[in-house]
Formats: structure tokens, sequence, C-alpha cells
């Protein structure tokens, strides 16, 4: 497309939910400044949905909170809204009811992408790639004290990707030979891979892919030091959801990876 035809195309009507938010704020931001986009609605995490309709939203970015995503995104699909979903918190059951609700809805595409920072979409990825030739791995995650769950929905999604690549080599448990431990010393166990999580102050959000082998580690780390490192991913995921219909979870399926 030339930049004239582009010029020409009417603007990707979007809302934005959780508006309110640090990530609300910071999507809203990114959407009116994109000569290609228009903000037709900013809605708190407790405004009524339907009212998109009468915005003609065309795809909604959803930053809310996780016990009101989901109700959020069957909402937005029963109006024809295509939704991009930041908020973490999904697991597969979740996902299964989404997924179902789409088949009876040709055409509506949803995103759920549990990072938009395209240096820890592509860290995922590469630390899948990477798994299935090292003997060890665990996952750190490290964030400000204020996010409401633990571990973070990028590392639960960086161990389970790992875990299918070792599965898929035919690799057998990550050795531990722990006997005793205090409660969470180990961290989380995400399909067998441990999980550990940091909450501190002055962080924002922060990763480390740790590969173990004898004699060698490969550590992948990726780090945001402000949310406008998730602006590119999410405005990408915006102009890509219409041409998507259907479920798709992770900005990567979104990314030419190969």
């Amino acid at each position: 497309m030339s930049p004239a035809d582009a010029a020409d195309r009417p603007a990707l009507r979007v809302a934005v939910l959780g508006a309110s938010g640090r990530m609300g704020r910071a999507a809203c931001a990114a959407v009116t400044d994109a000569a290609d986009l228009e903000l037709v609605a900013a809605l708190h995490r407790s405004d009524d949905v339907a009212s998109l309709v009468g915005a003609r939203a065309q795809v909604a970015v959803d930053f809310t909170v996780p016990a009101v995503t989901e109700a959020n995104v069957h909402a937005l699909v029963d109006a024809g809204v295509h939704a991009v979903v930041g908020t973490t918190g999904w697991d597969d059951a979740a996902l299964d009811r989404v997924r179902e609700h789409l088949a009876e809805v040709p055409g509506v595409g949803v995103l759920v992408a549990p990072n938009f920072a395209l240096g820890a979409v592509l860290a995922m990825a590469f630390a899948a790639r990477a798994a299935r030739w090292f003997e060890s791995a665990e996952v750190v995650e490290l964030h400000h004290p204020d996010k409401l769950d633990a571990p973070s929905g990028t590392a639960v999604h960086t161990a389970r990707g790992i875990a299918a690549a070792r599965r898929a080599a035919g690799l057998g448990p990550v050795p531990d030979a722990t006997a005793t431990a205090l409660d969470g010393a180990r961290g989380a166990d995400v399909d067998g891979i441990r999980v550990h999580a940091v909450r501190l102050r002055g962080l924002v959000a922060h990763e480390e892919i740790l590969l173990g082998n004898p004699g060698e580690q490969l550590t992948i780390r990726t780090d945001s030091f402000d949310r406008s490192s998730f602006m590119p991913g999410v405005l990408h995921a915006v102009r890509t959801v219409p041409g998507r219909p259907g479920l798709t979870v992770g900005l990567d399926q979104y990314l030419d990876l190969g």
C-alpha cells in the first residue's frame, strides 16, 4: 500500500478499557498519537462495555483486571468488536470458553497477550527454541509491588513454552535433588519449570530465563524500564487483529518469527 493510499484509508476506530490505569493511559496516548488510528472511547473498568456499540469501535484494548477481563471479552465478541487483551490471569478453561464463543462469531479476532514488549516476546521465543538443548531451566520475573498476580503471565507463558519444547525433544524432568524446603523457596511449578517472582519498588517489568548445562549457562534477560516499551506491540496488535479471526494467544503469533 502506497503512502497516498494509507492516507486515504479511514482510521481504525479503537476503544481502551481500563483507561484510567497506568497501561490504559499509555494505550490511550499511543492510539491518539497514531495517524491511522482513532480513539473513540476510553472506559473505566466498571463502565458498561455495551456502550462501545454506540461509539462504533472496531477494536478494543483491554487493560482492566483479571476479575472482569473475561466478561469484557465475551461482551466484545457479542458486539462484533475485535479484542486485544493485555490483562493477565487467564487460565486454559477461560481461553477455551473464548475460543468456543468465537467459533459462533466468525470474523471476530481476539488476541490475549501476556506481554506486548517486543523484547519480552522475542525472549520467550528464543527461550523456547533454546530449551531443547539444555538440561536445566528456570524463570525469574521481577515486577513492581503493585502488580496483582504472581507469577506474571509472561513468566507462565515463558515456562509453558520451555516445557513444551522439552517435551517435544523427549527430555525428562529438570534435575532437582531438593529434599526439604521452606514453602515457596523453589518458586511455582509451571509444567515442571520453576518460576520465581520478585516484587520490588523501583522495578517495572523484567524477566530472566536461566538455561544450564554442565559447564555452561545461557541467560536471556529482558527489561522494560517504562510502559512506553509496550506500546509498539499494542499498536501492532490493534492493526493486525481484524485480519486474524479466532483466538490467538501471544503476540509472537503476530510476528514473523519463522
